[in-house]
């Protein structure tokens, strides 16, 4: 058996879980913040048994999608020169992050 934690898009995350309850996966949710620009993510914990993981990361990659979003450069308050204003700049976010771990022994009470 395998614990996986799902690091995904706060958009994706609704989608996502329905897919996964459709195919009969049981998963909690987790509201958590990080990432390059500090966005409000989802983290889920989804235990699986190790013939369905691979099963489960086809879901994952085919629901989670990566996004491009316009972000305004940051220049350090020493080096800000007036009249200086970068433009934005299209940078990849979004798509899943997961962490797969064996579980060593799981009770549901």
């Amino acid at each position: 058996m395998k614990l996986v934690l799902a690091v995904i898009q706060d958009a994706d995350a609704t989608a996502l879980v329905r897919v996964l309850s459709q195919n009969a996966f049981e998963v909690t949710k987790l509201a958590s913040t990080g990432g390059f620009l500090r966005e409000g993510n989802t983290t889920l914990m989804i235990g699986v048994d190790d013939p369905r993981l691979d099963e489960l990361k086809r879901h994952v990659q085919r629901t989670c999608r990566t996004r491009t979003r316009l972000v305004a450069p940051s220049v350090p308050m020493g080096e800000q020169n007036e009249g200086l204003v970068g433009d934005p700049v299209e940078v990849p976010v979004g798509g899943a992050v997961m962490f797969v771990m064996g579980v060593q022994e799981f009770i549901k009470v």
